[in-house]
């Protein structure tokens, strides 16, 4: 089996392979389904989380009992598989994305998987997708790994969705350590230093920021917010 690969650039390279030798590893289908990401996306394979990472979200969603989950930026499937893992047979976890193309890979390994049934995908803008719900509907935990431009705005839509109690994880709020240089002023590392320096001074939460991957911040709703 495969040890545990992880995509954290910020921590010491002994620290970072003693964490990864001290994680669980990637099972037989998350390998295989690493495999084929990288086969048929190429470069645009680098999108999909660690195995740390992984194993992190699968877990936190296992001890908060999370039932209701929600994605934005589902790629091939990686993160997903490992929420729905963690939501167990009860759980439903809506996905949203835009590539008919990728998430048939996701599609696949879902079912291999034996999760497919807790997932309903949506293809189409996210935004679109969020704004059209319910007002009743109401999610445990969230991740939000999608376009980085439309960060701030999917934050502000996510956010009131969430239940008491309920977290958010916002992917890549490092953005290769760009949002640390001010010379950096694409618009993809402006909109998440927006986001990063919003949540932090964001009443209806309490957040820590974690250097895990690209950044991953864990934000969770104050009840009563």
């Amino acid at each position: 089996m495969s040890p545990a690969r992880s995509r954290s650039q910020f921590v010491d390279e002994i620290a970072r392979e003693y964490a990864c030798d001290h994680t669980s590893p990637p099972d037989a289908i998350q390998q295989e389904l690493q495999a084929v990401t990288r086969e048929r996306t190429g470069r645009a394979s680098g999108m999909q989380i660690g195995d740390d990472q992984a194993v992190f979200m699968e877990i936190l969603a296992r001890s908060m009992g999370a039932r209701s989950g929600l994605e934005v930026g589902t790629f091939t499937g990686y993160s997903a598989l490992a929420l729905a893992r963690g939501m167990g047979p009860e759980g439903h976890l809506l996905c949203c994305d835009v590539s008919e193309e990728w998430t048939s890979i996701a599609r696949e390994y879902w079912e291999k998987a034996g999760v497919s049934d807790r997932i309903e995908l949506k293809i189409g803008p996210a935004l679109e997708t969020l704004r059209g719900l319910p007002e009743s509907a109401q999610f445990d935990i969230a991740f939000l790994d999608a376009d980085k431009v439309t960060y701030p705005d999917y934050y502000e839509e996510i956010i009131p969705r969430l239940r008491d109690k309920g977290l958010l994880l916002v992917d890549n709020t490092l953005q290769g350590g760009r949002v640390l240089e001010p010379e950096s002023t694409d618009d993809s590392t402006l909109a998440v230093r927006t986001l990063n320096e919003r949540i932090v001074a964001d009443d209806r939460v309490r957040t820590v920021f974690l250097p895990l991957g690209d950044g991953i911040t864990l934000v969770e709703k104050v009840a009563g917010e």
